[in-house]
């Protein structure tokens, strides 16, 4: 790995330096353009899955239900694939306008294969909740077309979670964002957004379904102008006479596919993975923070498995303002419940007495122990930013090893950053006043591949101190070079230096003005011009 070097040589490291995508202010992600993401969607190639073994992690989780949850009236199947397929009957679907998207699904049976993986856990709650709104059934095969049911799943226009909202629709229909949780990503909270939010735009549109699914993808303004336009020219109004972006073209054709797949699954010999009938999950409230590596403790699960059903939580814990609850396998509620009301405050978060030294600051320390600076002020009542040295301040820690919160924020993008897309990296640490604009022309490459390499959004806010991976071949050395200040360490000579950062002796002479110096001394500093894709891993 090569490290930028932008900063300070000490004497141990390198001191880092310090540092319209055509969404509607309702619409979810339009106007796509192909990005060069590690794991993509074989749907659409702009929607990035980050958690690759998300649908086996959730195949691991066995769930027996309990006679006593199963509905009253038992359903005409026990399938629920059949008992949707059973109940569509509210779309307009003219079949030679979507043969094309019936024809890709109907030659990938692998991907109906690890969409069920996904969805067998949700699949049963969206239905339920669907039905209790009074909603089309369709509407539960639109995570397919969003996010493949991945709620890990996030596009490089910002969109994120199962049902793919941006962060402005996203807090519009009542999905909490902060630096613990995103309820994008929550399937309770995402889904209950997108039902209201698809309510919304049924009624925006007097009815029509097909208008408001196009719209739910670019946006109700975009729809309702070609519906005026197409007014105004005399011509039909239906979701097929509009001009509409091509991405909306085909996103209700995909839905519309899917559904003719559904319910004539033997005719185009469509195999739909069996899920039960029944509810998997359970919505268990709890009264406070909690790690989940204690609650996956309690609940006979492993950190991942707690994690991969409640997908919105960013960190290694619960947000300490809530929502206070977690979503459990179904049979696990009741162990859960009565094993967490047995414990103190004390158990369900760490709390570390921390005895603050000189230099350092809030941010320090909620970087030490993966918290915000809010937490600590909150905690310890602290009115400003200032602290004191000596002084102590409780600070929350996890319980176990970062790295075992494996599908937190940091550990999905460590694992991203990670995938090897060229021959060699550079970590870049970001700067004050940084851009990914900026940072392309610096890199000679394209906003969209460093936004990829990182799972961010070419709009998103770059924070000082956060490292980027940018990758280039090694035949193609960018020829990025850097001034740095070397602190010389004992033992150091002028050729092992120069062997280290790839400059020659007589340079190092010239940029410090070493002739007729024979010795360097511990401590010394010296000036290094360093071509830093030319240098060795640091």
């Amino acid at each position: 790995m090569l490290l930028l070097l932008c900063g300070v040589l000490s004497v141990v490291t390198i001191s880092g330096c310090v540092s319209t995508d055509g969404k509607s202010a309702f619409g979810l992600y339009a106007n796509k353009t192909a990005s060069q993401s590690p794991v993509q969607d074989e749907t659409d190639p702009d929607i990035v899955h980050p958690v690759a073994e998300i649908a086996e992690t959730l195949d691991n989780i066995i769930v027996e239900t309990p006679q006593s949850e199963l509905p009253k009236a038992i359903k005409p199947t026990n399938d629920l694939w059949q008992y949707i397929a059973q109940n569509l009957d509210t779309l307009a679907i003219d079949k030679q306008q979507i043969q094309s998207q019936i024809d890709w699904y109907a030659k990938h049976p692998n991907y109906m294969k690890r969409i069920s993986q996904r969805a067998k856990f949700f699949l049963y709650y969206i239905v339920q909740e669907l039905e209790a709104n009074n909603m089309p059934l369709e509407l539960a095969l639109l995570p397919i077309v969003e996010s493949s049911f991945d709620p890990f799943a996030y596009s490089h226009g910002s969109a994120a979670g199962m049902w793919q909202f941006i962060p402005g629709t996203g807090k519009r229909f009542g999905m909490q964002q902060t630096w613990w949780y995103d309820g994008r990503r929550d399937i309770i909270a995402s889904t209950q957004g997108a039902i209201d939010y698809l309510q919304y735009l049924h009624k925006f549109f007097d009815g029509n379904w097909e208008h408001a699914l196009a719209a739910y993808n670019s946006g109700e303004g975009r729809v309702r102008n070609a519906i005026r336009k197409n007014k105004r020219s005399g011509k039909a109004t239906d979701f097929w006479s509009l001009k509409l972006p091509k991405e909306t073209q085909g996103y209700v054709p995909k839905l519309m596919a899917l559904v003719v797949l559904l319910k004539e699954a033997e005719t185009y010999q469509m195999v739909w993975p069996h899920i039960p009938n029944q509810p998997m999950i359970d919505v268990v409230e709890i009264d406070g923070q909690v790690d989940l590596a204690k609650a996956a403790e309690l609940a006979g699960l492993s950190v991942n498995e707690l994690h991969a059903l409640n997908p919105g939580f960013n960190r290694w814990a619960t947000d300490p303002k809530g929502p206070h609850r977690l979503v459990l396998p179904i049979d696990r509620t009741e162990q859960f419940t009565r094993e967490f009301a047995a414990l103190s405050e004390s158990d369900k978060v760490q709390w570390v007495r921390h005895k603050v030294q000189p230099g350092e600051s809030l941010g320090v320390l909620a970087q030490k122990y993966a918290t915000t600076v809010h937490v600590i002020k909150d905690i310890n009542d602290l009115k400003s930013n200032v602290i004191i040295a000596g002084k102590h301040l409780l600070v929350p820690q996890s319980l176990t090893s970062l790295e075992n919160y494996g599908l937190s924020e940091e550990q999905r993008t460590a694992r991203l950053q990670n995938r090897k897309k060229a021959d060699v990296n550079i970590k870049h640490v970001i700067q004050s006043g940084d851009t990914l604009w900026d940072l392309a022309q610096q890199y000679k490459v394209s906003t969209r591949e460093i936004a990829s390499w990182n799972g961010l959004s070419p709009k998103d806010y770059l924070k000082p101190g956060q490292t980027l991976v940018i990758w280039y071949e090694a035949d193609k050395p960018v020829g990025i070079q850097r001034k740095v200040t070397y602190t010389v360490r004992r033992g150091d000579s002028l050729a092992q230096i120069g062997q280290k950062f790839n400059v020659k002796i007589a340079q190092i002479k010239q940029w410090n003005n070493l002739f007729g110096q024979k010795y360097l001394q511990p401590g010394q500093k010296l000036t290094l011009i360093v071509d830093v894709t030319r240098t060795g891993t640091i």
